[in-house]
């Protein structure tokens, strides 16, 4: 059996996908359920209390938007992923997962004018206070870590204004704290950067630039890659 690993044009298509099981189709269906039906009691415990994964219920996860997870997932090097209704939903998700009321997160001051307003102002309201740091200055960063940080947050290039961050440095500054660095994707996609062999722990899209490509859909996309030790500071909820 070859050991060959599919390359990105490969993954870009494939990943994720297979045929039907039941009619062989070989795109993959849309499928318009709410609810999906369990072999027996024991299989249904054994799904809703995590020991085996499978589908619940369509909030939860759907195979035709699974497809799509994984295939992300796959094209950045990650080992999970999560698709939301936009990238604003991505960001407000894994800070929502990560932060409790007074808890503090490190943001470069080079973002995209949504994602500044969402931290200042959106935020506010859950207890949640960024701290501004200049990506040009990564010392910058260092200071603006404390005891209540949780987390650092940066785009890989910056919207609208092209800058590019040096993510290895600042993955630096986030291990030294124990802390994830989150880094927003959506302009260079990982067709041109994998933040995650540079360092990221998580990585979010708004898929409804580059992604989705066309101007014609909205989403959001998080991926975990699977570095972060959660359990280890005990930190995290």
């Amino acid at each position: 059996m070859s050991d060959h690993q599919p390359g990105f044009s490969t993954l870009s298509i494939h990943a994720g996908a297979s045929p039907d099981p039941t009619t062989g189709a070989r795109a993959t269906p849309i499928y318009q359920t709410t609810s999906f039906v369990f072999d027996d009691v024991d299989h249904a415990a054994a799904l809703f209390g995590l020991q085996t994964f499978g589908n619940i219920y369509t909030r939860i996860g759907n195979p035709t938007t699974a497809v799509l997870e994984e295939r992300v997932a796959a094209l950045e090097g990650g080992t999970a992923a999560l698709a939301v209704a936009s990238g604003h939903a991505a960001q407000h998700l894994v800070f929502h997962t990560l932060l409790t009321p007074g808890d503090e997160f490190v943001a470069s001051r080079k973002l995209y004018g949504g994602s500044i307003n969402q931290f200042n102002h959106a935020f506010k309201s859950y207890g949640w206070n960024v701290v501004w740091a200049d990506p040009d200055d990564i010392s910058s960063f260092e200071a603006a870590i404390t005891p209540k940080t949780k987390a650092i947050f940066v785009e890989s290039i910056a919207n609208p204004g092209g800058i590019v961050t040096d993510l290895k440095a600042i993955s630096a500054v986030a291990k030294k704290a124990g802390v994830p660095l989150i880094v927003d994707n959506t302009l260079a996609t990982p067709y041109l950067w994998r933040p995650i062999e540079h360092g990221a722990d998580i990585v979010i899209h708004s898929a409804t630039k580059f992604l989705g490509g066309h101007g014609n859909s909205i989403g959001g996309v998080i991926v975990d890659a699977g570095t972060f030790d959660w359990t280890a500071s005990g930190r995290y909820p």
